[in-house]
């Protein structure tokens, strides 16, 4: 019922919407004079400010069409390798002959779409051969596709790994750091010949036990009858995907600007001001956030339950109780981190994370227990809270650097390093993990 009353809402909007465009472009009208007055400018930025905030924004486009090597721009196309039913396996073929590290970025399935991670991908492109998770809108995927899972998930991620072969390195940035660790130990019991080089887990909730937040503290106390019964909706039947269960984009949305609900209004207001005084270039990048930030998908109900249950209230992975149904043999298999031996790990926090806290990426080490020392690494960036740690300028210069000498010290095969590189920081190596520096974060010792 609340999916209808927002669809409803929504539609009512739909001619308000189309006055006020017609107002801002009538008032931004370099050649109507009342453009150049206060009161015009005044009419065409409310204008433009209501049909933003009672707009519904679509899925973004990747626009990276190309990348710099070596001082030269090198074009990309986008080619999808895999189209499943919840996913699509997007590769940015680039136009170069250059034998870089193959890696696969996890996006998270966690309400935005895979653009969020834009700007991870974008830095990574000059050095790497990228691939990405694309998610689809559970909205858009029809009932006869099935459900989808966390076992799903982890499914999606073995084919997908099995498929780029044993020379992938493979990123998890948030949520898909559980399931990601959960592959590559299936994996890695099974000794399969494509287990990724290596896995870099990025402020994901491995144990969400470590330095609780708002987030963890949410999950824990209300019962998974709760979430079930408050936050999953059902489809309206016209959408492609009617009558499917799932978590609203719409009501992740509201979660999302809750947590920060003074800073949000605060920006809407600035852009407010921004427009009247003419000043264009904090307008765009106005738009350019908020774009990306208001575009959600619907999430599968079956994956967010099983994720709320497993990940936040049971801690199955961290406790060494996780299990995963094969979906061909119907076996319930264990999900052992102690198997991995061959994949080298990288965990990567930021210290002023309010969803993935300091401590909870880093437990990864705990539980890969016969992986060597010399393949394991821990990078804690000052300064950065969660979207800082795969967005910015830090990430750019400091965070991206290190997953990069990482990933190439285990590449034998590979490319040089672009000599122009705006972004290498040469003498920074991954900090090796040890089991102090895992204490220091999580008691403060």
């Amino acid at each position: 019922m609340l999916y209808h009353l927002y669809e409803l809402g929504n539609a009512s909007l739909f001619g308000p919407r189309i006055g006020a465009q017609m107002v801002q472009s009538s008032f931004a009208n370099p050649f109507n004079p009342l453009s150049y007055t206060p009161l015009g400018k005044t009419l065409a930025a409310g204008a433009e400010l209501f049909e933003r905030v009672t707009r519904r924004f679509g899925e973004p486009a990747w626009m990276l069409d190309e990348t710099t090597i070596n001082g030269k721009s090198v074009a990309i196309e986008e080619e999808i390798i895999v189209d499943k039913a919840f996913c699509s396996l997007l590769h940015f073929k680039r136009d170069t002959n250059r034998k870089d590290p193959k890696v696969l970025v996890v996006a998270p399935m966690s309400g935005h779409y895979a653009t969020l991670l834009r700007g991870t991908i974008e830095a990574l492109l000059p050095h790497h051969d990228v691939y990405v998770t694309d998610w689809i809108d559970a909205r858009q995927v029809p009932l006869n596709a099935g459900v989808f899972s966390l076992d799903s998930y982890i499914s999606y991620l073995r084919s997908f790994l099995s498929l780029l072969g044993g020379d992938t390195h493979v990123i998890a940035v948030c949520q898909p750091a559980v399931p990601v660790m959960a592959a590559v130990s299936l994996m890695a019991a099974e000794d399969d010949p494509n287990q990724p080089l290596s896995m870099t887990l990025m402020g994901g909730p491995i144990d969400a036990r470590v330095s609780k937040t708002a987030v963890n503290e949410l999950a824990e106390e209300r019962p998974l009858s709760w979430f079930e019964n408050t936050v999953v909706q059902t489809v309206p039947a016209f959408h492609p995907g009617g009558f499917r269960k799932v978590y609203p984009g719409f009501l992740q949305l509201s979660g999302f600007m809750s947590m920060n609900l003074d800073r949000h209004v605060g920006s809407h207001l600035n852009f407010y001001k921004h427009l009247i005084q003419g000043d264009g270039d904090s307008a765009g990048q106005h738009r350019q956030f908020y774009d990306e930030y208001m575009a959600v998908m619907d999430i599968p109900a079956d994956f967010y339950l099983e994720t709320v249950d497993v990940v936040f209230q049971r801690h199955l992975l961290p406790k060494g109780e996780m299990t995963w149904d094969d979906p061909i043999t119907g076996e319930t298999l264990n999900v052992d981190p102690s198997k991995i031996e061959h994949t080298a790990l990288l965990t990567i926090e930021g210290e002023l994370d309010d969803i993935s806290s300091r401590g909870q990426t880093v437990a990864a080490h705990e539980l890969c227990t016969n992986l060597p020392a010399a393949k394991q690494y821990h990078h804690m960036q000052e300064d950065v809270g969660h979207y800082g740690i795969f967005n910015g300028r830090r990430y750019r210069s400091l965070i991206m650097p290190r997953i990069r000498h990482f990933i190439r010290s285990l590449e034998s095969d590979v490319s040089p390093i672009p000599t122009v590189d705006l972004d290498a920081v040469p003498d920074l190596a991954p900090e090796k993990y040890s089991k102090k520096s895992h204490f220091d974060v999580v008691f403060g010792a």
